[in-house]
């Protein structure tokens, strides 16, 4: 216990850790000091004055953001001289400040204005007329209302610091000094957000939010992010519309997730794609070579029939089936279920982002752990081979950024391209393209793979002396790792006690990749010919043939061989040039839009996505996280309930597919809406002890008990699940040498920090930055 101190505040005996701050070492026991330029995690500014207290023995007030704790202290913060001090540095922070609280984005969230509420004069001795200035656009996202600004420099920090960007500083001094970019009149930034979010009054607002509505007439549901693989919270605003309900709003001001307050601007604005006017709400059946509106029971009938009607004169090989890494794991469980045991298929695929059967099979053959996205901001040392994770995986970025800036941890890159986490790292090997696995060999032992690298045997002699010296090392690769090469990476650092991350594109590529959306591998890497498929009761009806993948599938469809191919949340025809296979089979696409797939569907089935469902995700790390349905729009329905209507129409016994009877209902009549940050404490009982209700279904919990229960890995605390908290998924397998895998069906998604798939096109908030850069680098033509 040397290293605790105690201390007197307020009356009350406190101890913390030697060295915190005082004002962290109040907050754990309800003491609430006021500031305005403190921020944890960035550095000291001691400029707003607000967090002045008394501490016995010093003759004048001291800043409680700066101060760290010491023996036997004594301090008072809300004394006589306390209170009058915060009023004085109020009444001149408002001397200026325009009185437009009516109007402001955010009235009713602003510091300044609970700390006027609670501290403020009732006038002011300062009776000038207040200086006016133009409110600024300094990008397509954020603006500026320099009058509102108080200098607190949070803003700055945070983007330089935190962000690693630096597009903000100080212009001038004294009482002119003000905010501004540092590249002229406009942000040459990421986008983020952070410096809008992280703002204590109303001095930058987002063009998404602006002059939109109040906190008060949203409800906040906190859910995962739908965009890239790191599994961010957002906390989602939603207000009710002529649709259904609008999402008006994307944060985490709450710092609930693993993300704490950082969201990329994909995460924070790119949500407006669910409102986007080409979105589809109502089934189309096409006829005569043109689409028709249809109702949901013709649409269901219509691809029911037509699939039995395959099924019963072409057999179950006839028909494929394509998932998608966007869907929860729920839907990609239940649709590779009634594909295999009903419609007796095992021609299902997904668009591979990443080779997780390999890493699958690597980690249970080398009894190695993976890490989770948090461990990453934790960890002495880290290791990134490929990808580039400030534009595919912000998340990962950050906390790696976190981990240098205030951990002092390691970062050694291994890159073909100049990656910006660069400047981050203590050893950096720029190799030759594509050769990344040799890297890997070269790791694990094998000196001769250096001459394909490109760089000086030396050089990279050093690199792994200084790798093995390492420990709790965390080693992140991305797609450009595939087959044995990950192999031989996995074998190099399990007996050094490494964890490892395979980096994927999507929200959910590696649920996908768990809930068995592949030919040849069922939930759980278990392979369908292997004998460790017995651990899945319902396996013994599937085919024990390897089914097509998603390649074969789309030329056995050109060729006519594949008689009907099902696009659950996919857009193959993006990436597979060969019309014949989306015009020759009868196709049904489940989707938001008109995609390039579903512009050659013969039933489109408008979607849900992400924000109006529930379920679960896994990130690319292997942490599960509860998906929560925020808002609602009218005339679609999840993917889940859609795949469970069509087994319902074709005869399925739909209690094979969700055993939903048998359940207990239990209503203790407490449950409630719980408010951003907070669990309904009644519903996380009854759900996690089994006694809600499960009369339908419906229900996708009823598929996450049979996943718990069956696949490897997944068996989870259900108390903490519900109660918001991620839960780490093992690659826990049975026999690892049966996993086959297939390293030449990996294929990137290339997004950039601005772009998400074919859901990013339909996003105005995306598109806005990436004509606004375009703008920026074309040049100018003469007159």
């Amino acid at each position: 216990m040397a290293d605790v101190v105690t201390l007197t505040v307020n009356g009350k005996t406190i101890t913390a850790p030697k060295g915190t701050l005082l004002i962290e070492a109040c907050k754990p026991y309800g003491i609430e000091i006021p500031a305005f330029c403190y921020y944890p995690g960035l550095s000291l500014q001691g400029a707003c004055r607000m967090c002045l207290v008394e501490i016995e023995k010093m003759p004048k007030m001291q800043t409680a953001c700066t101060t760290p704790v010491a023996e036997g202290m004594v301090v008072l913060t809300e004394s006589e001289k306390v209170v009058q001090a915060r009023k004085s540095t109020l009444e001149i922070l408002l001397a200026n400040h325009p009185l437009d609280c009516p109007v402001c984005d955010a009235g009713g969230e602003c510091e300044l204005q609970d700390m006027t509420f609670k501290y403020g004069a009732g006038d002011s001795k300062f009776i000038d007329i207040k200086s006016h200035h133009d409110e600024q656009q300094w990008s397509p996202i954020v603006f500026y209302d320099r009058p509102r600004c108080i200098l607190c420099y949070r803003c700055v920090r945070v983007c330089g610091e935190g962000m690693d960007v630096w597009a903000l500083g100080i212009q001038n001094r004294g009482q002119g000094s003000v905010i501004a970019p540092n590249e002229g009149d406009s942000l040459n930034c990421e986008e983020c957000g952070m410096c809008i979010d992280i703002c204590p009054v109303g001095a930058l607002t987002s063009g998404a939010y602006r002059y939109k509505t109040r906190p008060w007439e949203m409800t906040h549901v906190g859910t995962v992010c739908n965009h890239c693989g790191d599994g961010c919270l957002t906390t989602v605003g939603v207000r009710r519309s002529e649709s259904g309900s609008e999402i008006v709003r994307c944060d985490n001001r709450d710092r609930s997730g693993m993300n704490n307050d950082f969201l990329c601007i994909k995460g924070r604005y790119a949500y407006d794609f669910s409102a986007n006017p080409e979105r589809v709400t109502t089934p189309l059946i096409k006829r005569e070579g043109k689409f028709v509106a249809a109702t949901w029971t013709e649409a269901v009938e219509l691809v029911a029939a037509k699939f039995q009607h395959i099924l019963l004169n072409s057999g179950p090989q006839s028909i494929g089936v394509i998932g998608s890494n966007r869907t929860t794991n729920e839907e990609n469980y239940l649709l590779q279920k009634f594909a295999r045991a009903f419609l007796g298929t095992n021609n299902i695929d997904h668009h591979r982002t990443a080779d997780f059967p390999s890493f699958a099979r690597a980690i249970a053959a080398n009894k190695a752990h993976t890490a989770s996205m948090s461990e990453v901001a934790t960890a002495p040392a880290i290791l990134l081979i490929g990808s580039d994770p400030t534009e595919q995986h912000p998340l990962l970025a950050w906390q790696i950024r976190t981990a240098v800036r205030l951990r002092n941890s390691r970062l050694y890159v291994v890159n073909a391209n100049e990656i910006k986490l660069a400047h981050q790292a203590a050893y950096v090997a720029k190799i030759a393209p594509g050769s990344e696995d040799e890297f890997a060999f070269f790791l694990s032992g094998n000196d001769s793979a250096t001459s394909d690298l490109g760089v000086p045997m030396k050089a990279l002699a050093k690199m792994r002396d200084a790798l093995a010296a390492e420990e709790n090392l965390v080693v992140a690769f991305g797609p450009e790792l595939r087959g044995t090469a990950i192999d031989a990476l996995v074998e190099y650092g399990a007996p050094k006690g490494a964890k490892f991350i395979c980096l994927a594109d999507y929200a959910n590529s590696r649920g996908a990749a768990d809930m068995g959306l592949y030919p040849d591998l069922l939930p759980g890497y278990h392979a369908i010919v292997g004998d460790s498929r017995v651990k899945l009761d319902w396996a013994s009806e599937v085919p024990r043939t390897p089914g097509l993948d998603l390649p074969q599938m789309l030329d056995a469809a050109a060729s006519g061989a594949l008689q009907a191919l099902w696009v659950v949340g996919s857009n193959p025809a993006a990436r597979y040039t060969n019309t014949d296979a989306f015009s020759r089979p009868f196709l049904v696409v489940q989707d938001m839009f008109l995609t390039e797939t579903a512009q050659h569907a013969d039933v489109f089935l408008p979607a849900a996505f992400a924000y109006e469902k529930a379920g679960t995700v896994t990130n690319t790390c292997g942490d599960l996280q509860r998906l929560k349905k925020a808002s609602d729009v009218h005339g679609v329905k999840a993917d889940f309930e859609i795949i469970i209507r069509l087994a319902e129409k074709m005869g399925a016994d739909i209690e094979k597919l969700v055993p939903f009877r048998g359940y207990t209902f239990a209503d203790a009549g407490q449950s409630r809406g719980a408010q951003s940050g907070e669990a309904d404490r009644n519903a996380v009982f009854t759900e996690s002890q089994g006694l809600a209700s499960r009369t339908s279904p419906l229900d996708p919990t009823i598929t996450l008990d049979e996943i718990s229960q069956l696949v490897p890995g997944y068996a989870i605390s259900r108390m903490d699940l519900a109660a918001g908290n991620p839960q780490r998924t093992e690659l826990v397998q049975i026999e690892p040498a049966e996993i086959p895998s297939h390293p030449e069906l990996i294929a990137p998604a290339g997004n950039s920090l601005f772009t998400s798939g074919t859901l990013g096109r339909y996003s105005a908030a995306l598109n806005s930055v990436v004509e606004n850069r375009r703008k920026a680098i074309e040049p100018i033509g003469a007159d």
